[in-house]
């Protein structure tokens, strides 16, 4: 592509119409015209490109105005509507491809939309600018670098170079000691970026007198220079350095301001401040005198000016939903979309309300859910396809009910026909995938975790984990080494080696040698450190030791419970404090599952009165270590709701709809918070196509707790008849059987101001349909079943299940699989290396 720049000029020749030739201005000739390409099955009355739209969609891809705001509800064919847009711009000869800008938020969806374009197009559509807002940026900054005092060919840092540069600056500034980490400074650092803030305005409005601040910025201070000195740029840079570019440098904004006659934006409702500030920049008009100083450089406007002799700002075109805006934590600002009419006077407004993904039930019961937010543009998604089947709820007494019920609908939908691939279960919070993979691996059920890192395998798991280990194994050196610095100690490799060697000259175990490590003349604090940690993992193992009474007995009786220990260590050790109290957003979610496994050994207490430590190490390296199971139809993906926006499946499972988890108990002291978790429960409810199931628990560990768990507030706006709600399994009742266990049931007087109605439908007991009779209780325990081998017509005893009969054996060596007909739980499948089962 040609550059083009003050000194293009004009050819001395005005362009000339020869019979019908239709000349467009095309900013890369630097005559400034260029003969258009033929039309391409232009049809008279009406177009290929329109056909097939409904009435909004054609209204979108034909308005012709300053400023058009597509409101584009879920599954409304927006990407559709977008690529036809731009096509009828060129197709129509109103458009060069070189003077559109169409911007998306990944480059996955660019490419997708350019391949689009071309299909409508062919070669008609070489020269558009598809891309995604750092990649539109690049291409600008690397040929204006110069502006801005960088060299063409500056470096782009990404996350992990940016956390090198900053670990050497925490280092040399000790900036550790007060609490400063990589992720913490790296975190607002990019904040502060996007607000378009760079040191020296923050360090304008510093509060000198507060400590941290000045550590800030200094590390601030530091990392801008050795970018500089680099020349380097960060991704946050490349979005803010172009804004700063076009402020400063008003002759270089507008020749791109003269360039980009048409500017489309995907996913409007997820752009924060400075990419905002991007687009308002290159939509900004260029006043006359400016376009009296281009035309003195032979830049060629006369095509573009106005009779004031200005070039009117470009044609913007955005495209989004308020309804979908749950970016909030990474800047996304909702108020970019929701005033949009304010920041464009005159802007015309499409709503797409025809959905073409999901049945009017779903879409029915996300309408119902939103409009109880405020502040938006009212839409009702509708649907010509019909109703389809009712939602359906379920009320689990614990998490591994839940998960059992999730586990058993997925494999009753797969045997009548559903790939495993088109069926996903979401969650708001990671530590919830904890109890639905034990289920997933015991039922045998293929799955994968999208965007994150199965239960066990996650660093704070296996951090927390270490410490279990080193206290049942004291000749464990991989998981002390695990724990050495963990949380950080001072501790650092010199140190470990040096105790490493001192075992090995001394024979005796790393363990041994932590004990005698004042021996080593390492130096008070860190001798200190080595000698407090050994000493807590003795403490620990102290406590696991049985009474007298039960070591005559041969029994476990007196010794501390799994989770005592496990509390015991996190206290003692500081790791749950460290992840608690750090500035890093992501330690938030590693404390939660920490505190999940936490839960998680309360649970194996109360299930195992007289387990030992080692045994529940055994059972969750049982879990951890099952082999990943293949199926020709795919695996079902588990999945954040934020991991889940811009997807679609036949079936989906919405889990934990709780108060504390949906809306999570972090949004309620948010401004905004609440009604940004109901857009995420919105989003959640719109990717499924053809089932729905929301999935809720009556008790749940929270922080390491089991708590009694409330009904969310959103389940209420639903309306009554879009559900079919499932009872609980076992039936059971309390207050000699007169009245529901489930403390989210029907009252007398109501409870959290609901009328009584409105919370039997949350009954475990209510069912219009008599339901199989299951386990009162489903647990997540697992044994190592050796070689047991099953055949057809084995009768077995499950923990959960009770009797069943094989019906078949499928699979091979680890991966064997027994399909199971319990005499009361119905159809079941087995991993048979892990399951609690005994053959009769």
């Amino acid at each position: 592509m040609v550059r083009f720049s003050w000194s293009d000029r004009v050819s001395d020749a005005a362009p000339r119409l020869d019979g019908d030739m239709t000349l467009i201005l095309d900013p890369d000739e630097p005559a400034g015209w260029r003969e258009a390409p033929p039309a391409h099955g232009v049809t008279t009355g009406g177009s290929r490109l329109t056909d097939g739209l409904n009435p909004e969609q054609r209204e979108a891809v034909e308005y012709r105005g300053p400023a058009l705001l597509i409101v584009a509800g879920a599954g409304s064919g927006k990407t559709r509507v977008l690529t036809h847009r731009i096509a009828s711009l060129i197709e129509s000869r109103e458009a060069w491809p070189s003077q559109i800008l169409a911007i998306t938020f990944t480059n996955k969806a660019a490419a997708e939309m350019r391949e689009r374009v071309e299909a409508l197009l062919g070669e008609g559509a070489s020269g558009m600018w598809i891309s995604t807002f750092h990649s539109a940026c690049v291409r600008i900054l690397r040929r204006e670098a110069e502006s801005i005092g960088l060299t063409g060919t500056f470096t782009i840092y990404d996350s992990a170079d940016q956390r090198t540069i900053l670990k050497r600056i925490i280092k040399e500034l000790d900036a550790d000691t007060m609490g400063f980490t990589t992720a913490s400074a790296q975190a607002k650092i990019s904040k502060l970026k996007n607000e378009l803030a760079d040191v020296e305005s923050y360090a304008r409005n510093a509060n000198t007198n507060d400590p941290q601040e000045v550590m800030f910025l200094e590390i601030f201070r530091q990392y801008t220079r050795r970018l500089r000195d680099a020349s380097a740029l960060d991704f946050d840079d490349l979005i803010a350095e172009t804004v700063y570019l076009f402020r400063a440098f008003p002759k270089v904004a507008a020749l791109y301001q003269r360039r980009f006659r048409h500017i489309l934006v995907d996913e409007y409702q997820d752009t924060n401040h400075a990419q905002y500030s991007l687009i308002r920049e290159l939509t900004r008009p260029v006043p006359a005198e400016r376009v009296r100083e281009m035309e003195s450089h032979g830049i060629n406007v006369r095509a573009l000016t106005d009779a004031a002799g200005g070039i009117p700002g470009a044609s913007l075109t955005v495209v989004g939903d308020s309804d979908q805006s749950i970016y909030a934590f990474r800047g996304a600002d909702i108020r970019n979309i929701v005033e949009f009419e304010r920041d464009f006077p005159g802007a015309r407004v499409v709503l797409l309300e025809q959905n073409y993904r999901s049945t009017q039930n779903i879409l029915s019961a996300a309408n119902a859910v939103i409009s109880n937010n405020f502040d938006r543009k009212e839409k009702k998604l509708w649907t010509a396809d019909g109703d389809g089947d009712k939602i359906t709820g379920y009320t689990g007494y614990t998490a591994h009910d839940e998960a059992q019920f999730v586990a058993d609908e997925i494999e009753s939908l797969h045997r009548a026909g559903v790939a495993y691939r088109d069926i996903a279960v979401f969650y708001r919070t990671n530590a919830q995938t904890r109890a639905l993979e034990e289920i997933f691996v015991r039922s045998a059920l293929p799955y994968r975790v999208v965007g994150g890192t199965k239960f066990y395998e996650r660093a704070e798991i296996k951090d927390a984990m270490a410490y279990l280990i080193a206290v049942a194994n004291p000749l464990d050196e991989l998981a002390l080494r695990r724990i050495l610095n963990t949380p950080k100690r001072g501790i650092g490799p010199a140190t470990e080696t040096a105790l490493a060697s001192f075992a090995e000259q001394n024979d005796m175990s790393f363990r041994q040698a932590m004990r005698a490590a004042s021996g080593l003349g390492l130096g008070p604090k860190v001798t200190g450190a080595i000698s407090g940690l050994a000493t807590t993992l003795d403490e620990a193992a102290a406590m696991l030791v049985p009474s007298a009474e039960g070591l005559a007995a041969g029994t476990n009786a007196g010794a501390a419970k799994v989770s005592d220990v496990l509390v015991f260590l996190m206290e003692r050790s500081g790791l749950l404090d460290t992840l608690r109290n750090s500035r890093d957003p992501q330690d938030e979610t590693r404390a939660e599952n920490v505190e999940e496994l936490v839960a998680q050994t309360r649970d194996f207490d109360r299930e195992n009165p007289d387990a030992t430590l080692v045994d529940f190490l055994t059972q969750v390296s049982l879990v951890a270590a099952a082999d990943e199971l293949d199926d020709a139809s795919g695996t079902v993906s588990l999945m954040t709701l934020h991991t889940a926006k811009g997807l679609e499946y036949h079936a989906v499972f919405l889990t934990g709809i709780e108060e504390g988890l949906l809306p999570h108990q972090m949004s309620a002291s948010e401004p905004g918070g609440p009604a940004e978790e109901r857009r995420l429960f919105y989003v959640g409810i719109t990717r499924a196509r053809k089932r729905l199931y929301l999935s809720l628990a009556m008790s749940r560990a929270q922080f390491g707790e089991v708590a009694v768990a409330m009904p969310s507030r959103y389940l209420q706006e639903i309306p009554e008849g879009l559900i079919d709600w499932r009872q609980s399994p076992g039936m059971a009742t309390s207050r000699g059987g007169t009245q529901p266990r489930a403390l989210n049931a029907r009252r007398e007087g109501g409870a959290w101001g609901t009328r009584d109605r409105d919370l039997e439908r949350f009954s475990v007991t209510k069912s219009a349909k008599p339901q199989t009779e299951w386990a009162n209780r489903v647990t997540g325990t697992v044994r190592d079943n050796g070689d047991l081998t099953l055949a057809a017509g084995d009768r077995i005893r499950h923990t959960d299940f009770g009797e069943g009969k094989v019906t078949q054996v499928t699979g091979e060596g680890s991966k064997k699989v027994a399909h199971v007909s319990f005499d009361t739980a119905g159809q079941k499948k087995l991993l048979i290396k892990i399951a609690p089962i005994e053959k009769l």
